[in-house]
């Protein structure tokens, strides 16, 4: 793991700094962690109760994502970052393969990057996103294994919000990137295949539960139309929440498909004026 990176991690024992040692990370209390050879670190102290995408699912989001569909979700996120970023790490929390805090880096030319998820599939593919960048398994869910006021920007795209969390390991002047999917996101597919919809109420439910910690500086809805061939449909399908609950199907093609995001900018509540918002 990469010196600036390593600076910023937290034993998820006791919180003390990590150092490298012989095949793994130790902290002065002589906790031990070991370093995959993939290149991910097993920051886990228990079984997780929350369920990690499968190789399968991460394989079908490698694919997609390289193909480019989702780059402009990535730009968007790495031109809202270079406006927002104060310094410091930036951390990643359910990253999956990396790809969106690849893309944060390449903005950020002096920026380290973390990137964390319970999912080792992901992590063997996050660990070799970027040369910034290192990845870490643990649950977002709990504490996460990095120190007080690290981090300048913390990135949550399709994931699981730990707004407590965030808080606490975000610096002063840092902002929370979140990205969240629209009603009208993939409606073409849920249509079709009876797929998971979004929740109508998602924005405020997203809102609900950062309130206390957190307040939206600003906001964009990101719509694009995608034409995908049936096997891209398919792996769109086969990345998504909705593969633990369908049976593959190939629809006739070419399709097309709505891609709706939205991006919300938070700070710190204590720091913050009057929301602003547009799209």
């Amino acid at each position: 793991m990469d010196a600036h990176v390593l600076a910023n991690v937290r034993c998820p024992v006791c919180g003390e700094p990590l150092g490298a040692g012989q095949g793994g990370l130790r902290c002065p209390r002589g906790h031990s962690f070991d370093v995959a050879r993939q290149g991910y670190v097993n920051l886990s102290t228990g079984r997780s109760p929350h369920t990690g995408d499968t190789a399968d699912m991460v394989a079908a989001r490698a694919e997609f994502l390289a193909a480019g569909h989702y780059d402009f979700i990535s730009a968007a996120l790495a031109e809202a970052a270079r406006a927002a970023y104060p310094g410091g790490l930036v951390l990643d929390a359910g990253a999956g393969t990396g790809r969106h805090l690849a893309a944060v880096l390449d903005a950020l030319p002096a920026a380290p990057g973390l990137a964390l998820d319970v999912s080792k599939p992901a992590l063997r593919r996050a660990a070799r996103a970027h040369p910034r960048a290192g990845a870490a398994l643990c649950d977002t869910w709990g504490r996460l294994p990095v120190a007080d006021g690290s981090a300048g920007l913390v990135l949550d795209v399709f994931a699981p919000r730990n707004g407590p969390e965030f808080r606490r390991v975000l610096r002063p002047g840092g902002a929370l990137l979140v990205v969240t999917p629209e009603a009208d996101h993939l409606a073409e597919l849920v249509e079709r295949l009876g797929l998971l919809q979004v929740d109508p109420e998602k924005a405020e439910r997203v809102a609900a539960s950062l309130a206390g910690h957190f307040a939206l500086a600003a906001e964009s809805i990101l719509t694009r139309a995608l034409t995908l061939s049936p096997e891209e449909a398919a792996t769109l399908v086969g990345m998504g929440p909705s593969a633990w609950h369908t049976t593959p199907v190939v629809l006739p093609g070419p399709i097309t498909v709505t891609a709706s995001v939205r991006l919300g900018v938070y700070v710190e509540r204590s720091t913050s004026s009057q929301p602003a918002g547009g799209s």
